[in-house]
């Protein structure tokens, strides 16, 4: 073999034997993954829209709390007067949050630049999840904790003290509320990443969310009362079947550590376990199905 013959892992140039290790490498995945939730984030941020629903909500919910008198009452009854308005609400602000992120993208062709470079569908879809998920996050977290420190400032004299056994008003259990509003929120956010990736035009978009909305906040619940009335679900099994619902699992929840806690008696209103790997299974799903149909 001649000595000039180039080894593997080298290449000739000009000025002679150039080693593949002295090459730029493309940057990792975690390091992708950053830029693309830094780039939603920055878009989040950029957005006039996602801040004035930012302000609508927080001023929903402050609203409805002090109205309804429940800010003087104690941290459960506040959690108790906002479930249902955020049962409706939490929905449409996810939704609002993710139903055009990926089709935005391909709109602005911003999508056929990032696939020229190293990066997977999965990288985009997450890295649009975790960007849009901050936003989300912190827009549906700081009205809450608002309505917490109002219940802090005016709480009628005498129901300072907590305890920590049922039947105690407690901030711990507002946390919990909280908590639960963000997982919630976080799925339903899952799903309208799914809808902006499959989708080709922005009234598609809007018309699948609006059917998704029916679906997640009317439908599945009809059908577990048809199912039920219909001797289709039984008594015992029915906390479990309530967990297919996103919005069905959330009530049950909230209901289940955080108000039955506190009244110290009541029926089983969910089934922990199942109803948090319902809001697993369709955030896994929903991901899953986008980053399926990137990769078309």
């Amino acid at each position: 073999m001649s000595g000039d013959a180039t080894r593997p892992g080298e290449a000739t140039t000009g000025e002679g034997t150039q080693s593949d290790r002295s090459r730029p490498t493309a940057p990792g995945s975690r390091r992708r993954l950053e830029t693309i939730v830094g780039r939603e984030l920055r878009t989040v941020a950029r957005t006039r829209t996602f801040f004035v629903l930012g302000l609508a909500f927080t001023a929903v919910v402050l609203g409805i709390a002090w109205v309804g008198g429940s800010v003087r009452a104690g941290y459960v009854p506040t959690l108790v007067d906002l479930l249902t308005p955020l049962e409706l609400l939490v929905p449409v602000v996810a939704v609002a949050f993710g139903y055009r992120a990926i089709l935005g993208d391909a709109q602005r062709g911003e999508l056929d630049v990032l696939q020229t470079y190293p990066v997977s569908s999965r990288d985009i879809v997450f890295g649009v999840y975790a960007g849009r998920a901050i936003g989300l996050v912190t827009a549906v977290v700081v009205p809450l904790v608002l309505a917490a420190l109002a219940v802090v400032v005016f709480e009628d004299e005498g129901r300072t003290l907590y305890a920590s056994h049922s039947g105690a008003d407690s901030p711990v259990l507002f946390a919990r509320f909280v908590v639960l509003t963000v997982l919630f929120a976080l799925t339903v956010l899952a799903v309208a990443i799914a809808i902006s990736a499959v989708v080709s035009g922005t009234r598609s978009a809007l018309a699948l969310s609006v059917v998704a909305l029916v679906v997640l906040l009317v439908g599945l619940d009809l059908a577990l009362v048809y199912g039920f009335s219909a001797g289709a679900i039984g008594d015992e099994s029915l906390v479990y079947a309530l967990a297919i619902s996103p919005l069905s699992a959330y009530r049950g929840l909230v209901f289940e550590s955080a108000i039955v806690v506190a009244s110290g008696t009541g029926p089983a209103a969910a089934a922990p376990i199942a109803s948090l790997l319902s809001f697993g299974g369709w955030t896994g799903a929903s991901l899953g199905i986008a980053t399926w149909v990137l990769n078309r």
